[in-house]
């Protein structure tokens, strides 16, 4: 019979779930909606809420982001990646080297960050093997998901795996390299099948790249002649009238002065040239409205003309209010302008927000020219358009303002990158802390959440990394849903709801047959991981694991290492693993192009990691 606490908290983990996988609210506050209604019913005290805050694999995950981010920043991994992967090899060699690359780094930093370092070196690697870029970028993007399930740091659901342990089996957790015969086995198996078969049934699609999106086809030079309407507006009152027509303007010319992203302060001349980006078949509509011409059918004037018009402009100007003073400083002049891409990475600020709501213009000086969604490009309502995690945006800027503007919001360029390490002496030693935090780890000599918060001291302290970096690449998100989530996994166990869902399983699914059941654990875990957090899936699927191994009177490690693998293995669907997100718009991909690689590498996934877990992890206590 169900008890009252059993169908709370059944409840509220159902909804937990139906909001994970309805994507609306992000994972980080769904997890604290479902905290905060166990303590309202009272399946939770209040004043154990937010102990996970304080859960040491919460601290080793934040530690193993900062570390990270040291040795991305040193330009450590920058120079190995440049050294590994083969500059004239074939498809299946150059593949097969990145991809084993990309699992190597992940096994021992942030996933997500090796992966963003390997993306330009893919996508110039899918130029020089002449293949869409999508089929180098998602045999990457797996195998740095495959190599993550190698280690205990490798990424977070191992963590959550071992404190569960830890709870059942009186502190004794899983160790670092206690997850790396199972793990490796099937990572070595799933890069092997990547490099020889898999990277072949990636549909080939083509990316929205900076040819694509023909921005010389929409930039139009626009000269205000004298009985304009547009003459002594201000730049932000044009951009408002333009913006019926989808227009805007991005550059403007006055004299001999040239300005890119101008000031939405500035006052509009007689004479002046202002560049206006507008789909063609909207152009019309927007010179129309305001009584502009284009620059070619517009008389030039003489050199006496012009001379007298500018003096008469600064006439004009200087009895015009405080706001003009802009226009004769025109701060923002730059005659080195350059279009660059970026993609979006999951943590970046930008995601969920607009240009216009970060006033891209007036504080970077930058231009947001188009928006690549999917492979497909949009240029309509750019000012007020959501950017969404992995989109490609297309910007105009100079090199200085659009390198703080990638550095800022977590946008990862797709050009190539020089291999650029500002302190050698910095680079040698943040490898040597990681080395030395794995290793104490490892050998078991202090615990492992001490091991790294003394490396992130130790990197601090040494000046490899900067307080700021500290906060600024933990991933807050993830750290919310962490806490959040452990303390209700807490109170499913505590009530006896993961039993009952393990009953269930094994008397209407499994009827009692330990292997089938293991696989069952492993499948259902994989299957949630590919709709919603890896460690949300970790954190509700260890409950229910160990619950399992308790009916059916067998070890309970086996049954967490199944869900260890299955959380891990998010290969379906671009919304499971924020690798996957991350490639979404370089790649050119679509919702349901994740499979056909996927399903085939989860299949592979099964039949290696199934015996390999019976082979190292033994049924009998």
């Amino acid at each position: 019979m169900i008890t009252q606490d059993q169908a709370f908290i059944i409840a509220i983990l159902s909804a937990t779930i139906a909001m994970f996988l309805w994507g609306r609210w992000r994972h980080d506050m769904v997890a604290l909606g479902s905290l905060l209604a166990c303590v309202l019913v009272g399946l939770l005290p209040g004043a154990d809420a937010f102990v996970g805050f304080g859960h040491p694999a919460v601290i080793t995950v934040a530690c193993i982001l900062v570390l990270s981010a040291g040795l991305q920043t040193s330009g450590a991994i920058d120079a190995v990646a440049h050294r590994v992967i083969p500059h004239s090899a074939g498809a299946l060699k150059t593949i097969a080297t990145i991809t084993a690359l990309a699992a190597l780094l992940s096994a021992f930093m942030n996933n997500v960050g090796a992966l963003a370092l390997l993306i330009p070196v893919s996508i110039q690697i899918a130029h020089r093997l002449e293949l869409p870029p999508g089929k180098v970028l998602m045999p990457v993007s797996f195998g740095s998901i495959l190599g993550g399930m190698t280690t205990l740091i490798g990424t977070p659901p191992n963590l959550i795996v071992s404190d569960f342990r830890a709870q059942i089996n009186g502190n004794s957790s899983f160790e670092m390299f206690d997850f790396s015969p199972v793990g490796l086995a099937v990572a070595i198996a799933g890069v092997i099948f990547v490099s020889l078969i898999g990277w072949r049934l990636v549909p080939p699609r083509q990316r929205a790249g900076t040819e694509s999106f023909e921005t010389s086809a929409y930039l139009t030079e626009v000269r205000i002649p004298e009985k304009s309407k547009a003459v002594d507006m201000k730049l932000r009152q044009l951009n408002s009238v333009l913006e019926d027509a989808d227009a805007q303007v991005i550059g403007m010319i006055r004299g001999e002065v040239r300005v890119f992203a101008p000031n939405p302060f500035y006052t509009i001349h007689a004479d002046d040239i202002l560049l206006i980006q507008a789909e063609p078949e909207n152009l019309a509509s927007a010179l129309s409205s305001l009584n502009l011409k284009l620059e070619e059918d517009v008389h030039l004037p003489t050199s006496e003309e012009s001379k007298s018009k500018e003096q008469a402009n600064q006439i004009k100007s200087k009895k015009s209010n405080n706001n003009d003073k802009q226009d004769n400083k025109l701060a923002l002049e730059s005659h080195e302008v350059t279009l660059k891409e970026f993609v979006v990475l999951p943590q970046s600020e930008l995601s969920g927000r607009s240009a216009s709501d970060i006033r891209l213009r007036t504080r970077y000086g930058i231009n947001l020219l188009a928006i690549s969604r999917e492979g497909r490009h949009s240029m309509q309502r750019l000012r007020t358009t959501k950017i969404k995690k992995g989109d490609v945006i297309l910007m105009q800027g100079s090199p200085l303002s659009l390198s703080e503007f990638a550095a800022q919001f977590d946008c990862v360029p797709l050009a190539e990158r020089p291999i650029y390490i500002p302190n050698k002496r910095h680079a040698l030693i943040a490898v040597c802390i990681m080395t030395i935090a794995v290793g104490v780890a490892a050998l078991g000599l202090i615990p492992t959440a001490i091991s790294f918060s003394a490396a992130v001291f130790a990197a601090v302290g040494l000046r490899i990394v900067s307080m700021r970096m500290v906060y600024r690449y933990i991933d807050w998100p993830v750290i919310v849903l962490l806490a959040a989530l452990i303390p209700v996994a807490g109170v499913m166990a505590n009530t006896g709801a993961a039993d009952l869902i393990a009953k269930f399983l094994l008397e209407n699914v499994a009827q009692g047959h330990v292997v089938i059941a293991l696989t069952i654990i492993l499948v259902v875990s994989m299957t949630l991981s590919d709709f919603m957090n890896n460690a949300a899936t970790a954190a509700v699927m260890c409950p229910i694991a160990i619950g399992t191994a308790n009916n059916l009177g067998v070890n309970s490690d086996p049954f967490l290492m199944s869900v260890a693998i299955g959380a891990s293995c998010a290969f379906l669907t671009p919304i499971g693993h924020q690798n996957n997100t991350l490639i979404l718009g370089p790649g050119g991909f679509k919702f349901g192009d994740y499979w056909r690689l996927g399903l085939p590498l989860e299949i592979l996934v099964v039949m290696v990691g199934v015996p390999m877990i019976l082979l190292i992890w033994p049924l009998t206590n």
